[in-house]
């Protein structure tokens, strides 16, 4: 059980360092001033933040998810897990089911932690060195936002962070158990491992279509605020002023960098899971023994936050 949080950890961890600069990219799209956009797309948003920022720019705010994985990969692997034990099957729609209940339970670490790295992705945008940080990183702008807004700052979002990751966690590990069924992924199948990458990078691509305008959402709501003005008033003032201004198309802002982010993201995760179980048990039998039931693969191999 320790070596499966262990390997779901590193996992997580190496999905983040290779999906982050997508995730910046992201949040910089859906955000920006509509009446005075900075960016006209996914590959320009990508080139001016480079350029303007440097390559480290990309990776603004990473320090808030590397250090809120060991938990929330704690509350999805326990949850799902014994739930999965507690409706005694393993199908597709307990799969679900399991997976819902432990997207809406990591919300508690997962809805702080993204705002925090929204935060800091938003500070200096345009600038190669910014002349004035608000923040210094991810724990100093969690103790700001504590002290001047309090137990509700710091949980700003949480209710659009639950909608998203409650369906969101189910539609993934609904899509990978119906994906490894259906490619037939067996301990002695020498083509299991790209199998998995496969069933596990479309799992994260179907479950961020599934929530997408949902994220959106969340990202404005926790980016509102920042310079000292609040635009919106909660979720439902934030989709209508965002129709309104924006049209339907809003909601699908940054979706190119997420689902380029996604499949990577997913199949580093299980990659690096799987390398890592054999490494570690290969005195006891090789691959074959560290293959566990559908859903405890799946369980060990789902990154936070998708």
């Amino acid at each position: 059980m320790a070596l499966d949080f262990v390997a779901g950890c590193i996992g997580g961890a190496a999905g983040v360092l290779v999906g982050h600069p997508f995730d910046t990219v992201k949040v910089r799209l859906q955000v920006q001033n509509v009446d005075k956009p900075l960016y006209r797309g996914t590959l320009h948003c990508f080139q001016s933040i480079v350029r303007q920022e440097s390559a480290f720019g990309l990776y603004k705010g990473i320090g808030s998810p590397m250090m809120g994985l060991t938990f929330i990969n704690a509350i999805v692997f326990g949850v799902q897990g014994n739930t999965m034990r507690l409706l005694g099957r393993d199908t597709p729609l307990n799969q679900f089911l399991a997976g819902a209940a432990a997207g809406a339970i990591q919300c508690v670490i997962c809805c702080p932690m993204e705002l925090a790295k929204t935060r800091m992705q938003m500070q200096g945008t345009g600038e190669k060195k910014s002349k004035k940080k608000l923040y210094k990183n991810s724990l100093d702008c969690l103790v700001r936002i504590y002290r001047k807004e309090g137990v509700w700052g710091i949980n700003r979002g949480m209710v659009s962070t639950f909608i998203r990751e409650t369906p969101g966690f189910g539609v993934y590990f609904l899509a990978y158990d119906v994906l490894t069924r259906s490619l037939g992924c067996e301990p002695e199948d020498p083509y299991m491992i790209p199998k998995l990458l496969f069933a596990g990078g479309m799992s994260g691509i179907a479950s961020w279509i599934s929530t997408y305008p949902v994220d959106v959402i969340k990202s404005r709501l926790q980016a509102d605020g920042v310079g000292g003005v609040n635009q919106y008033n909660g979720i439902a003032d934030c989709m209508r002023q965002s129709w309104q201004k924006e049209g339907w198309r809003v909601f699908t802002r940054g979706l190119t960098s997420t689902l380029l982010r996604a499949f990577p993201v997913n199949a580093t995760t299980f990659a690096t899971v799987t390398l890592f179980l054999m490494y570690m048990r290969g005195d006891e039998g090789g691959l074959k023994d560290c293959e566990p039931a559908p859903h405890a693969l799946a369980q060990q191999a789902q990154p936070s936050s998708l």
